[in-house]
């Protein structure tokens, strides 16, 4: 793995190296179009703080698309972009190597 002047792997940790923004990427994959309580309810630990800084950046880099409803209340949805649904693989393998790391360590 080359990373000369420029590497790929420093650039796709800047996108998506934070601890949040793979749980956001990871609740989109599993279930698709969600609104803003939905990642509440479904990353532990998240504060609104922190939920809506990492979605504005994850919506700055092109990974996720944010919808607004010209409601009252509003309403917006958030899902994946095409370049988004890209990382799909790197998540699979995160998931896969956990799971075998979770079982060596709790046997």
């Amino acid at each position: 793995m080359s990373c000369d002047k420029s590497c790929p792997i420093e650039h796709t940790v800047n996108l998506i190296g934070h601890k949040w923004k793979v749980l956001i990427l990871r609740n989109l994959h599993n279930n698709g179009t969600q609104r803003f309580s939905q990642f509440s309810r479904g990353i532990k630990g998240i504060t609104q703080k922190m939920l809506t800084q990492q979605l504005r950046q994850l919506e700055a880099d092109g990974l996720i698309n944010r919808k607004v409803y010209a409601e009252v209340p509003p309403k917006v949805e958030y899902s994946l972009t095409e370049l988004g649904e890209s990382l799909k693989p790197i998540l699979e393998a995160m998931n896969k190597w956990g799971m075998e790391h979770m079982d060596k360590h709790h046997q």
